[in-house]
């Protein structure tokens, strides 16, 4: 029996994925859903996501993009207490090692933790320093 796990997509790998590139990103996703995984964002990527639809360099392709994106997941986590409270301790953990990350990667790292999910970046450079958080690079 396959034990069914959820995912959760940083930014980056959304941009991947929505750009069709690195293939090998859009062949582990293809295999992930056929073996009937969920596959999710944090509120926190959703924002990201919208804030770039607002830059210089937004097309009105990258917001039909987002929406078809939107529509492919399985859901979009809200930012909740628990969320909250697992980022914080993050935080606080990584500023007493001297070795913080970016606000958003703190709070989608917490997120991901908080909801028992596998956090998907190519940023293994900042996510390997959260205690506790299960990363997988796709793009590798």
């Amino acid at each position: 029996m396959i034990e069914h796990k959820t995912y959760m997509l940083d930014t980056c790998i959304c941009s991947f994925i929505m750009r069709e590139n690195p293939i090998q990103v859009l062949q582990r996703l293809q295999q992930v859903v056929e073996q009937d995984h969920q596959i999710v964002i944090s509120a926190i990527t959703y924002a990201e996501m919208q804030y770039g639809l607002l830059g210089k360099k937004a097309k009105p392709k990258h917001k039909i993009w987002v929406n078809e994106f939107i529509k492919c997941i399985d859901a979009i986590y809200p930012w909740d207490t628990a969320a909250v409270d697992a980022t914080v301790k993050i935080k606080h953990q990584l500023i007493q090692l001297g070795t913080p990350i970016g606000a958003n990667d703190t709070a989608i790292a917490g997120h991901a933790i908080a909801t028992g999910c596998i956090l998907i970046t190519n940023n293994l450079r900042e996510f390997n320093r959260v205690e506790g958080l299960t990363v997988e690079d796709w793009c590798s």
